[in-house]
């Protein structure tokens, strides 16, 4: 099995530049699957706080735990949006509330990648390479490339962005496109310069100096301030997508990215830009589908979650499960999926995380199978060394 050897510090910097362009969002497209099954993919960087986007706020111990970031109850200023009783979605996802009571929503919760890291180059890295050792090609891509073996003919890709997303990497061909560049870099590039190499002993304290340079304050770059909204980024990438997808002789596969989810510090204002981001580029690509929205699956996933409690700077650490969304009028949804671990004694991972109870490789196997309906030797060839994660079935209406 190949190895992919960790990305450079140089690397990572250069690769920033894809960031300016679309102020934390990118596209990556691939070119028709079997059908007309249309499958998004999006890559939620920077560990997402699951239990703050789908607040479990029936639990005896999730208001006790959480301290100042507890959601209020259904019905009460700034409550979460209610599905069903138990979990709630937090009130920025309106449009994705709307989804589930059209039965176009499945909310997932405390699941994982099969690997047990908090670092973000190594988990981000895992999760789209599809297993947990680090490969050179994505599952997505490997999902492809056995379709096309099998039916005799190549399939072409489209990334959107500077940068090709690891999950859609591989033996297919993929084309690259990305919208003029601004003449300046937005500033949101900065603070999320900070964010990733606030950890890095080396890079962090110069990346932090530098800006401080440029007048950054110091409370920002210690994410102590929220990122810029900045949705215009991801709404056109959505938008764009959207119309891809809904030719009729487009592209199937989509890749998306949405940044800022890393909220160290003052979490309730920090992650509220990006929560907002993901409900509005889910109405974009809804509306731009059109007629192919009844055909099509959206996952929403992230590298890893955070800590069940709150740091001393508002925030949350890197953590272990987190939540998961699938969307589209091709999801049996209306309802929650979750084995519910619980927050109390003894029932958190390490004493710190939700403890992760669904591995995401059956999620995506399941759609790999039941959406795009691919031979079963497709699907295991995305997720080598995955023999003992049976797919989750029910997922997809029939």
């Amino acid at each position: 099995m190949t190895h992919l050897p960790k990305l450079g510090r140089r690397g990572f910097l250069l690769g920033l530049g894809a960031v300016a362009t679309l102020g934390h969002a990118r596209l990556a497209l691939a070119d028709t699957a079997p059908g007309e099954a249309r499958l998004v993919i999006i890559l939620l960087r920077g560990a997402m706080d699951g239990l703050h986007a789908l607040a479990p706020y029936g639990d005896a111990d999730y208001a006790g735990l959480r301290g100042p970031l507890a959601l209020p109850q259904p019905g009460q200023e700034g409550g979460v949006l209610d599905l069903g009783g138990f979990f709630g979605l937090h009130p920025a996802l309106s449009a994705m509330h709307g989804m589930y009571g059209e039965g176009a929503l499945l909310p997932i919760h405390a699941v994982a990648g099969p690997y047990r890291t908090r670092s973000h180059f190594d988990g981000q890295d895992l999760l789209e390479g599809g297993s947990d050792q680090r490969l050179t090609s994505g599952w997505l891509n490997r999902a492809l490339a056995a379709a096309a073996l099998r039916e005799g003919k190549a399939r072409r890709g489209l990334a959107l962005g500077i940068d090709l997303p690891l999950i859609l990497r591989g033996s297919q061909p993929v084309g690259m496109w990305a919208p003029p560049r601004p003449t300046r870099p937005d500033p949101a590039l900065y603070l999320r310069m900070a964010e990733l190499l606030h950890d890095d002993p080396l890079l962090g304290p110069g990346v932090a100096e530098g800006l401080r340079g440029r007048g950054f304050a110091t409370d920002a770059l210690s994410m102590g301030a929220p990122l810029p909204a900045n949705q215009g980024g991801f709404l056109r990438l959505a938008g764009a997508a959207g119309r891809l997808l809904a030719a009729p002789d487009g592209p199937r596969i989509a890749a998306m990215e949405i940044g800022g989810w890393d909220t160290h510090a003052a979490q309730a204002d920090r992650m509220l830009p990006a929560l907002r981001q993901l409900d509005g580029g889910l109405a974009a690509l809804r509306a731009e589908l059109g007629t192919a929205w009844a055909r099509t699956a959206v996952l929403c996933i992230t590298e890893f979650g955070r800590t069940a409690r709150v740091n001393g700077n508002g925030g949350t650490d890197h953590g272990t499960a987190s939540a998961a969304f699938l969307a589209g009028g091709a999801i049996q949804g209306g309802r929650v999926l979750a084995d519910w671990p619980g927050l109390g004694q003894g029932k958190l991972f390490e004493n710190r995380d939700v403890q992760p109870t669904r591995d995401l490789r059956a999620i995506a196997k399941g759609l790999l199978r039941d959406h795009l309906r691919l031979p079963p030797q497709a699907v295991a060839a995305a997720f080598p060394g995955s023999e003992a994660v049976e797919a989750e079935g029910g997922m997809v209406r029939g």
